[in-house]
């Protein structure tokens, strides 16, 4: 087993866009691991409804 390696996870979640309202994306993060236990994440992006990929700070949960 490695002692240092980065994991890449994609999973559903539900954003709210003024322009097109609520929307269900794929995030993918990519987190660092020190022996199984993540350290940091070091990026976290979704791909929009166009296949643009923009990063995670520029949308809103919508809750």
């Amino acid at each position: 087993m490695r002692l240092l390696y980065i994991r890449r996870k994609t999973k559903t979640e539900k954003h709210y866009s003024a322009k097109m309202g609520p929307l269900t994306t794929r995030v993918t993060s990519i987190k660092r691991y020190f022996l199984g236990l993540p350290i940091n994440t070091l990026q976290k992006y979704r791909k929009t409804y166009y296949g643009k990929i923009k990063n995670y700070d520029e949308c809103q949960l919508f809750v």
